[in-house]
């Protein structure tokens, strides 16, 4: 068995005119790599928050009371801190350089997925409006262009509880589902699995994200092919939602 992962080469910087549907398919028939059944494509989001031209101008921010209080805690900067309330349904804790909230989207992480790299000074980008509504329109047009089903699958970086460093992380998805429940299979002795979920989509991000990188690696979309467990877990109704945790079982809000 095998995993092939395909860095999509001469993406350009793209701006709210850009066609990341086009762009897409541009770079894979550049490359010659071509689209295959059960191939996964895996988008950066900061390259879907800039073509919906989906930025924040921390300049034209006034920080609120609130803002400039936990700037003083976090040691960030108050315009940051109130763009991460105004992102945000609910503060869940803060700590040295970071602020960890609840998004409108309904993800918990760090700074509400404001993104601050690879955009213009003064400039930050968050997360896109819907990344599931974004994942679906692209892969459509890809599998209406090649005449192959695949995946799409919008990914951020974002760090884990109890573990220092950030990795990829699935926040958007279209084609399989992110979650992929095995309760009833068995093991190799024969025994049942009761409550096995895997969380696919979040471990097809993280292994694109050692292609993406972080810094100027330039590679913001990038290809997995020989995922063998595709048809599987193939879902054209497919969203980021069966990943997302509840109040009602995260232990550590409570």
């Amino acid at each position: 068995m095998s995993i092939e992962l395909i860095g999509l080469e001469g993406i350009p910087i793209v701006d709210e005119s850009s066609d990341i549907s086009q762009i897409i398919k541009d770079a894979i028939l550049k490359q010659g790599c071509g689209l295959k059944h059960g191939d996964i494509i895996l988008i950066a989001e900061t390259l879907i928050s800039k073509a919906e031209n989906n930025f924040i101008k921390l300049d034209e921010l006034t920080p609120s009371e609130e803002a400039i209080e936990l700037a003083e805690k976090s040691k960030k900067d108050p315009k940051l801190v109130q763009a991460i309330l105004d992102e945000s349904v609910e503060v869940v804790r803060v700590g040295p350089k970071f602020i960890i909230t609840e998004t409108k989207h309904g993800f918990v992480c760090a700074n509400a997925g404001i993104d601050e790299s690879n955009v213009g000074e003064g400039l930050a980008t968050p997360m896109p409006v819907d990344a599931d509504k974004s994942a679906f329109e692209i892969r459509e047009f890809l599998e209406k262009e090649f005449d192959e089903e695949i995946a799409v699958i919008i990914t951020d970086t974002q760090g884990r509880a109890f573990r220092f460093g950030a990795i990829g992380t699935a926040i958007g998805c279209s084609g399989i589902t992110p979650l992929w429940r095995r309760v009833g299979e068995k093991d190799l002795y024969g025994r049942e699995l009761e409550t096995t979920e895997i969380a696919t989509a979040d471990e097809l991000s993280a292994a694109a994200s050692l292609i993406m990188g972080q810094a100027d690696e330039g590679l913001p979309v990038v290809l997995i092919r020989g995922f063998n467990s595709f048809d599987a877990i193939r879902d054209t109704d497919s969203n980021i939602k069966p990943l997302l945790m509840t109040k009602e079982f995260d232990v550590f809000r409570k």
